[in-house]
């Protein structure tokens, strides 16, 4: 191989090098977004793919679920409103960790009103087969 072709190649492997961190982190963001539909439209359906099967649900209010429990819960709750902001994603070889603020309104499994102001942490893992799932989500209130 001559010089200049081998200088290309590794120009081409540093390219792709440096912007499969940023591919990775608009998945991930992508990911996210699709979660907050889930919100948006009460359709849990669209949240249970993005959740390992072994997820770690930590609420602001304390309280720990799996992904069953969280399933069940989001077709309970009804929720009227739903933003997010100020997300950011980092990526770290297969794992990403996405954070932001959520706002919503609605009313909880019970039927109680809910005005949430939330900072959340999402950890996201590629898996064997190469999807990205949430395998820990943990929020805390912001006070308003």
């Amino acid at each position: 191989m001559k010089r200049n072709s081998i200088v290309s190649l590794l120009g081409l492997v540093l390219l792709t090098a440096m912007a499969w961190p940023q591919a990775t982190e608009k998945a991930v963001a992508g990911l996210e977004d699709q979660w907050l539909q889930a919100q948006k439209t009460n359709n849990p359906d669209l949240l249970a793919p993005l959740l390992a099967d072994k997820v770690v649900i930590t609420h602001a209010s304390g309280k720990v679920s799996d992904k069953a429990e969280t399933l069940a819960e989001y077709k309970k709750m009804k929720f009227d409103s739903a933003e997010y902001s100020d997300v950011k994603v980092t990526v770290f070889g297969t794992t990403a960790i996405a954070v932001g603020n959520f706002k919503g309104k609605g009313t909880d499994p019970e039927g109680k009103p809910f005005d949430d102001y939330e900072r959340w942490t999402d950890t996201w893992v590629k898996m064997p087969g190469g999807k990205w799932q949430c395998v820990a989500s943990q929020s805390s209130p912001i006070k308003k």
